[in-house]
C-alpha cells in the first residue's frame, strides 16, 4: 500500500485557517475540534490528488460510530478520501480494525492521534499530515508491542515520509507530560487483554486462528515463551491457516515473552481460549484468557464468532 506523499515544505495558508488550526493542532478540547462547524473547503476541484487520479472528489463526512478507531478521538467529520489513500468508508473500516487492540495496549499516549490523523483526518482546507516527532515517537514505543504479534511497523507509516516539525503538521500532544508515554503494563501484550466481549472480538478478527484447548507444558526458547499444546481434542472456533496436522502437534510461540509475566500461564489446569496468527511458518499467540465457563462476556463472545464475519484485519499491517 502506498505511503501518504508529503509536500516538503507548508504552503501559506489564509490567516483565518490558521487562527482555526491553532486550537487544533494542540487538541486542547473536543470542543475546538468541531470540524463540521467549518465547511468552507477549497479543494481542487478536479479528481487528481497527490499523484493520484480519485474516481470522487474529496469530500466531508461523519465519522460512523463502528469505525472505533477513531471515534470518539475529538472531531465529528473526517475527509474522505483519507490520507492513506482510502477511498471508501469501508475500505477505511478494514484497514483502521486492526489497529483498535493496539489501542488497548497503551503503548503511546499519542497513538490515537497519530492513527486518526491519517485513518480519519479532520476535514480542513488542506490536509495536514502528523508531524515526524509524532510518528517517531509512536513508533518507538508500539513496534515493539506490535513485533510480539509478528507486525512489523508497515511502509505506509514510515516516519521519514511525514513533515519535520517546523512545517504545518500535527505535532506531539503529550509532550513533556508523564503520559508520555502512558504507563505500559509489565504483563506479556498477549496476556494482558479484558475478558471483555468487544475485545475478544477485535482480537478473534484479527487472528488467524481461535481455538478452544488446553496447555500441556510452557517453555522458554530463545527468549520466546514455547506453549505446547495437550493431546486432548481442541475445540476450532475459527480454523484460518490451520491445517489438520497443525492441530495434532500443536506448539505457539510468546514472541519476545519469556521473562515477562503472564498469568494466565501460572496454572494450567484448565481450558484457554487461544488465538493467534501464523508468521514465518511459527503460530505466534495474540490472546490468551482462561476459559471461564461463568463469564457472561466469554459466552457473548463466543456466540459472535459463530455469526459474525471478520474483515481481512492483518493486510492494514503489509
Amino acid at each position: 500500500m502506498a505511503g501518504p506523499r508529503c509536500p516538503a515544505k507548508a504552503a501559506t495558508l489564509p490567516r483565518g485557517l490558521l487562527l482555526f488550526l491553532a486550537p487544533l493542532l494542540l487538541f486542547l478540547t473536543p470542543a475546538a475540534t468541531a470540524a463540521e462547524e467549518y465547511d468552507y473547503y477549497s479543494w481542487q476541484s478536479d479528481t487528481f490528488h497527490n499523484g493520484r487520479f480519485y474516481a470522487k472528489q474529496p469530500q466531508c463526512v461523519d465519522i460512523p460510530a463502528d469505525l472505533r478507531l477513531c471515534h470518539g478521538v475529538g472531531y465529528r467529520r473526517m475527509r474522505l478520501p483519507n490520507l492513506l489513500e482510502h477511498e471508501t468508508m469501508p475500505e477505511v473500516k478494514q484497514q483502521a480494525g486492526s489497529w483498535v487492540p493496539l489501542l488497548a495496549k497503551r503503548c503511546h499516549g499519542d497513538t490515537q492521534v497519530f492513527l486518526c490523523s491519517l485513518f480519519a483526518p479532520v476535514c480542513l482546507d488542506r490536509p495536514i499530515y502528523p508531524c515526524r516527532s509524532l510518528c517517531e515517537a509512536v513508533r518507538d514505543s508500539c513496534a515493539p508491542v506490535m513485533e510480539t504479534y509478528g507486525f512489523p511497523w508497515p511502509e505506509m507509516l514510515q516516519c521519514h515520509k511525514f513533515p519535520i516539525d517546523n512545517d504545518l503538521c500535527i505535532p506531539m500532544q503529550s509532550a513533556g507530560s508523564p503520559a508520555t508515554p502512558l504507563p505500559a503494563s509489565k504483563a506479556c501484550p498477549p496476556c494482558d487483554n479484558e475478558l471483555k466481549a468487544d475485545a475478544i472480538m477485535e482480537h478473534f478478527c484479527a487472528s488467524d486462528f481461535a481455538l478452544k484447548m488446553k496447555i500441556k507444558e510452557v517453555k522458554r526458547e530463545n527468549g520466546d515463551r514455547k506453549l505446547v499444546a495437550a493431546q486432548k481434542k481442541k475445540k476450532v472456533l475459527k480454523m484460518g491457516v490451520l491445517r489438520k496436522k497443525d492441530l495434532k502437534k500443536l506448539v505457539l510461540y510468546l514472541k519476545n515473552g519469556a521473562d515477562c509475566p503472564c498469568a494466565q500461564l501460572d496454572s494450567l489446569g484448565s481450558s484457554f481460549l487461544i488465538m493467534g496468527r501464523k508468521v514465518d511458518q511459527q503460530l505466534l499467540l495474540m490472546s490468551i484468557h482462561k476459559w471461564d465457563k461463568k463469564s457472561k462476556e466469554l459466552k457473548h463472545a463466543v456466540k459472535n464468532m459463530k455469526s459474525q464475519q471478520c474483515p481481512t484485519y492483518h493486510t492494514a499491517f503489509q
